[in-house]
Parts: C-alpha cells; structure tokens; sequence
C-alpha cells in the first residue's frame, strides 16, 4: 500500500483498493482472507503506510442463469453491454425468476460482491428495451458508477410519443416522488431536486414523433414522466403516458451509450439497434 495510506482504517481502505463494497470488504478482513506481515486483523486496524497487505479472494458463489439468450453489444474482461428485450426485468423480482441479469450470467465469468453474476451500474424499466452495461467485477462496477455519478456516461433513448413536439427542447424540471401516489414520479412540486433532458425529432408521424432523447440526468422513469407532463406522453405507456394500437409497451428504447473504459478510461461508444416491435408501430404510424 502507498505510504499516504497512513492512518487510514484498514477496511475503508481496502474497500476503495480492491474496489468491492464495505460489507464485502469487512467480510473479507473478519473471515481471515486479509492478512497484514501474514496475521490476520481487524477491520478497525489503522495502517502504517507502505506495508504489504495480501488479500485471498475466494472464487465467486455460482448463480442459477435463466432466461432468454442476450445479443452482446461490447464486451471486454472489465464489462459487456447486451441488448435487453422489453418485457425481461432486470432483476428477478422472485428467486429464480427470469431476468437480464440472470440471462447474462451465462456470457463469460464475472465476480461481484462474491457472487458470478454482472453488477448493475445502471438499470432499465422492465419494458425499456436496449443497451444494457453490465460490470464484470467489484472494481469495474466501483468505476463505472463513479462515472454516472460524475455524467461521464451519455445515455440517448429513442422514445415514440403522442403529439407534435417542437424539433428540438429541453426540459429543467423538479423532480420527485408523487405525494398522492409514492409508486409514481412527478414533476408538478417544488423540490430541490431537478431532473434534466433535451431532445430532438428524428421523425414526425402521424398523430405522433419519434424523438431522441438525451438524458443528463438519470432519475427513475424520467423522460416517461417529463415527456408525459410536458405534453407529449410516450405511447405504450400504461402509467404516465396513452395506450396505443400501435404498440403493446410503452415505446422507449436505450439507443446508445457512450462511457468511459473501467481499465483506462478510453471512450466506449455502444448503439443497441430498434426492436421489431418498435419498427413496426412506427412504420404504422408513417402511414
């Protein structure tokens, strides 16, 4: 460890080095696996700075893997991107129910927080199809939260919405919980917390647009509610937005992600092709 490391505590310290959680990180100390001269120790320990810390990392609890087969987007040691279908969860809500999460098991070796399953950076609405980015490791998962924490990470949508939306807008709204319903998210109440997205219109149809959505914030169900309460809600969408014949879900799709490389920072840039679904409702809506 670097002599800097001085006086900080052994677990708080461990836990930024190898990249895995506080719990996993006391875990390990409190079992044995982090010796310090070859003895074990406390996770309270305080470091001296420049001492030797061997760490053992048992190989990760397997999981069952269930689930439809993913189409892989980007894939290297430290994280892959799939395309998820609408319709698959990304976590099971039940143990050993379906899920993007459990389907991806399958792709390759992962281990995180002791288990061989992605770690989840980011998450979808069950019926949001498109790119999903997974991480393969403690480390990998640490860096690429980091960089949605930091907006380092660009996420674009392709959202099918009732109305005729001006060809370019932004919207700067609060943002928060429902307090007539906390299942849902509004913005129509004062908060200091603001939810931010810009758009423009690749394609104007009959009766509706299909917009490109750029979200610079990542608030759950964001650009559903926005677009809703701005007027232009997103077809499919049983909760914020208007049923459609066209389209059995609500029609949002995660189009591209561009983000840095857990290893090096190098810029990834991933595009998740449009569903079948989703071609067709807009090709009955050109019409």
């Amino acid at each position: 460890m670097p002599r800097e490391a001085a006086g900080a505590r052994l677990d708080r310290w461990l836990a930024g080095a190898i990249g895995a959680t506080a719990e996993r990180t006391r875990w390990l100390v409190e079992t044995g696996r982090v010796r310090i001269r070859g003895k074990t120790c406390s996770p309270h320990r305080k470091l001296f700075g420049g001492e030797e810390v061997a760490v053992e990392r048992p190989a990760p609890r397997a999981a069952e893997a269930s689930g439809p087969a993913l189409a892989v987007l980007y894939d290297d040691a430290d994280c892959l991107v799939v395309a998820k279908p609408p319709g698959l969860a990304v976590e099971a809500s039940a143990p050993g129910g379906a899920s993007a999460v459990a389907a991806a098991s399958r792709l390759g070796s992962f281990d995180v927080d002791g288990r061989a399953v992605p770690g989840l950076p980011h998450r979808l609405d069950r019926d949001t199809s498109g790119a999903l980015l997974l991480a393969r490791h403690d480390r990998a998962l640490a860096a690429l939260r980091a960089a949605f924490e930091a907006g380092a990470v660009e996420k674009e949508y392709l959202a099918l919405v009732g109305g005729a939306p001006p060809r370019e807008g932004r919207l700067d709204t609060p943002y928060g919980r429902d307090p007539a319903d906390p299942r849902r998210f509004t913005t129509r109440f004062p908060s200091a917390r603001r939810a931010r997205l810009s758009w423009t219109v690749e394609r104007a149809l009959r009766g509706a647009a299909l917009l490109r959505v750029r979200l610079e914030t990542g608030r759950t169900h964001q650009i559903r509610v926005q677009l809703a309460e701005a007027g232009f809600p997103v077809l499919g969408d049983a909760a914020y937005g208007v049923r459609a014949d066209a389209i059995a879900r609500q029609a949002l799709h995660a189009a591209r992600l561009a983000f840095p490389r857990p290893s090096d920072g190098a810029p990834v840039e991933v595009r998740a092709p449009l569903p079948e679904d989703l071609e067709r409702a807009i090709a009955a809506l050109a019409g």
